[in-house]
């Protein structure tokens, strides 16, 4: 050990407010190398500290003046005006916030959507923090680090550069209450000094006790202290959680002092009696005199021990995602006594080698310029808060958002983002709103139409326009106008379907085109309709019969027939169905025309000779027999017949025809079963003794029918 009269600048004031005593370190960086000039401890006279916080600020700004000027008398000519310092995890709460950013299109990751990411799973991560403590307490986010990126749905190392219509990332983030802040810049204050830095203990010791290079493991470091046991993982290069134990050395200083009926300070010295010492005097509260071995002392406290170290374990292994980690370092002054290593080995199920204390051998960076100060587990966290000045100088500051003054936990990393956090605004206020998609569902399958987005939010930096993203720094003056919310998805039908193909219907034996319809909900819909949340939208490959006679504009007629089968007015008609009917318009004018031309013989001479010039008249049994004239003379025999039964044979299968007197081709569906709805083939062959047949022409007796698609 060297003295030194003349220090290089800046020498680092770390100061360790713990429950059972204040440790203040004053030292300096040289390369890899860090040097302690200055080493001071008070322990508390009170019960000011508990589990970690501040009860009394007063006595506890007290004894920091004590300590600060320890170390002052020990660096002649030296005033300490600034401080480092760390909060208990006692009081630190740690969330995982997962979150997720959309692009419009395909865009290339950089840096400062990555930040927009992670701010943003802090903010989740908040949200999850303050529903699971359900409490009115406000917390401020002291450090964060990303467990995981993703990239288009899939765990990716680095997102900078990529192109991603989604990115996404996994957040643990640690918070403090705003009191506990508060007290410790109070305490602080109250001893004439500026908090320069702020970490927490666990972070600080984990700087010192498990090195970068080491954090590709998975290892638990427990910093056990007097009132606290602080746990950190590491895993993949990541800290993937935080966690605390309110159980520590006090609870075995509380143990021997029920069982030995001494003071705290008698049962603290009880408790770190050497192992090498054969024995120790002590005297209870009474007065008398008591001797005890070391191996008695350890007797009376397994019981605890094993207590702290099972739940511990527990906790490790819960924060592990319920996975034993590979080795487990503590330091601290709780975790110095005889067989804690051990049982927390038994509890973690690792081999004891794999559970050590961290001290000397992780200080080998260290060199201590002070007569008496060996190094030891108990430095590691006031070291460590000196490092934490050179990596990340913080405190908190105060910027000015709207007219409110925020306060903000500067981390050399502050946003205006961060800013309208701390103000209160929400994702939804800094980036820009979509309005609501409209939802609807075409031929059974969902599809969306996404809204508008909206305007991001407008931000004023010291009068200057400037981006979420820009820098802020104390003092800063902003004004933040929200985000707006973009306009609500709307369509009108011929946006989202095509209607201007069409469907060929054999009408008569015509081909009749007609336009495709859409059923919106159950309604035949125009293509302008416009289309409402949930609408169950179908293009229709049919007409209904009544549609098909609406579409030619004429009533539907009084028989129709849909490929052979006699239809109805909802009957369903495919492309190339056939349609036929008679029309009974044609029906009466034939009659009528026939009636007209039954006139007496001595007339016909009068007409024929009116007209011979005109247009002559053929009688009736000249012209051609049509449809009409067929239907006409089967209903004029069926008024003066009886009805006959007609044998008949289709596709190989006798029928019996009965009830009429006279029957027709389309009779036979009757009685032969002919899905006819079911297109099976390109063409209908419908024969009579093996000449093609039409839907009314005449059987016989015996006929021979044929009746099958054909491809």
């Amino acid at each position: 050990m060297t003295t030194l009269t003349k220090y290089p600048e800046p020498l680092v004031f770390g100061l360790d407010i713990g429950t059972r005593s204040i440790v203040g370190t004053v030292g300096y960086q040289e390369g890899r190398q860090f040097h302690i000039v200055a080493q001071a401890v008070r322990y508390h006279d009170t019960r000011a500290m508990l589990d970690g916080q501040i009860h009394d600020i007063h006595k506890i700004g007290d004894e920091i003046v004590e300590v600060k000027e320890q170390l002052e008398a020990q660096l002649p000519g030296r005033k300490l005006k600034e401080v480092c310092i760390a909060a208990a995890g006692r009081v630190l709460k740690t969330a995982v916030g997962k979150g997720t950013y959309d692009f419009q299109d395909t865009t290339v990751v950089t840096q400062e959507y990555i930040h927009s990411l992670e701010m943003i799973g802090v903010e989740m991560a908040h949200e999850q923090m303050m529903k699971d403590n359900d409490s009115d307490v406000k917390f401020f986010c002291v450090g964060y680090t990303v467990i995981h990126y993703y990239l288009n749905g899939y765990e990716i190392g680095n997102l900078e550069g990529h192109k991603a219509h989604t990115i996404g990332a996994d957040v643990l983030a640690t918070f403090l209450p705003e009191e506990v802040v508060d007290g410790l810049y109070a305490a602080v204050d109250l001893a004439g000094l500026e908090v320069s830095n702020l970490t927490l203990e666990p972070i600080a010791a984990i700087q010192v006790a498990i090195p970068e290079n080491y954090r590709l493991l998975n290892i638990a470091l427990i910093d056990v202290g007097a009132g606290t046991s602080d746990i950190c993982i590491t895993k993949d290069g990541s800290i993937i959680g935080y966690g605390m134990l309110p159980k520590a050395g006090d609870e075995i200083t509380e143990c021997l002092i029920r069982k030995y009926l001494v003071d705290f300070d008698t049962a603290e010295k009880i408790k770190l009696i050497s192992p090498k010492r054969k024995s120790l005097t002590y005297k209870d509260i009474m007065g008398i005199s008591h001797k005890i071995t070391p191996q008695e002392v350890l007797d009376a406290v397994d019981s605890v021990v094993e207590d702290i170290t099972k739940k511990v374990a527990g906790q490790i292994m819960e924060l592990n995602g319920g996975h034993p980690v590979s080795a487990a370092f503590v330091v601290g002054g709780g975790g110095k006594i005889p067989g804690f290593t051990g049982k927390l080995a038994q509890y973690l199920e690792l081999p004891e080698e794999r559970v050590a204390l961290r001290g000397e051998e992780v200080l080998g960076f260290v060199e201590i310029h002070l007569e008496g100060v060996k190094k030891d587990p108990l430095l590691v966290t006031p070291i460590g808060i000196c490092l934490n000045f050179y990596n990340q100088k913080n405190q908190f500051i105060f910027v000015n958002v709207n007219g409110t003054r925020v306060k903000l936990y500067d981390n050399d990393k502050l946003t205006v983002f961060d800013a309208a956090l701390g103000y209160g605004l929400s994702n939804d206020d800094v980036f820009p709103k979509r309005g609501k998609d409209l939802n609807y569902v075409l031929n059974h399958k969902k599809r969306f139409v996404r809204g508008e987005q909206g305007e991001p939010a407008s931000i004023q930096l010291n009068g200057e326009n400037v981006g979420m993203n820009h820098s802020v720094k104390a003092g800063d003056q902003l004004q933040i106008i929200p985000s707006t919310v973009g306009e609500n998805a709307h369509a009108v039908l011929h946006d989202i379907v095509k209607l201007d193909e069409t469907i060929t219907f054999v009408v008569n034996e015509r081909d009749v085109v007609c336009p495709r319809f859409a059923s919106v909900n159950g309604t035949i819909t125009s293509e302008f309709y416009e289309v409402n949340e949930g609408d169950q939208i179908e293009i229709l490959n049919y007409y209904t019969l009544s549609q098909l006679m609406q579409f030619m504009d004429i009533e539907v007629p009084h028989e129709v027939f849909v490929n052979g089968a006699r239809a109805n007015a909802d009957t369903k008609i495919y492309e190339n169905f056939n349609v036929a009917w008679i029309d009974m318009d044609d029906i009466y004018k034939a009659e009528k025309f026939v009636t007209e031309e039954v006139i007496e013989p001595e007339e016909m001479s009068v007409m024929q000779k009116q007209e011979d010039n005109v247009n002559p008249v053929l009688p009736l049994e000249q012209q051609d027999k049509t449809l009409v004239d067929q239907w006409i003379e089967q209903s004029d025999a069926n008024k003066n017949s009886a009805p006959v039964d007609m044998l008949v044979t289709v596709n190989g299968t006798p029928i019996t025809l009965t009830g009429k007197t006279n029957y027709v081709f389309v009779d036979i569906f009757d009685k032969y079963p002919f899905d006819l709805k079911s297109i099976n083939g390109t063409t209908l062959i419908q024969r009579i003794d093996g000449e093609n047949a039409e839907h009314f022409s005449a059987l016989h007796n015996g006929a021979i029918i044929e009746l099958y698609w054909k491809d």
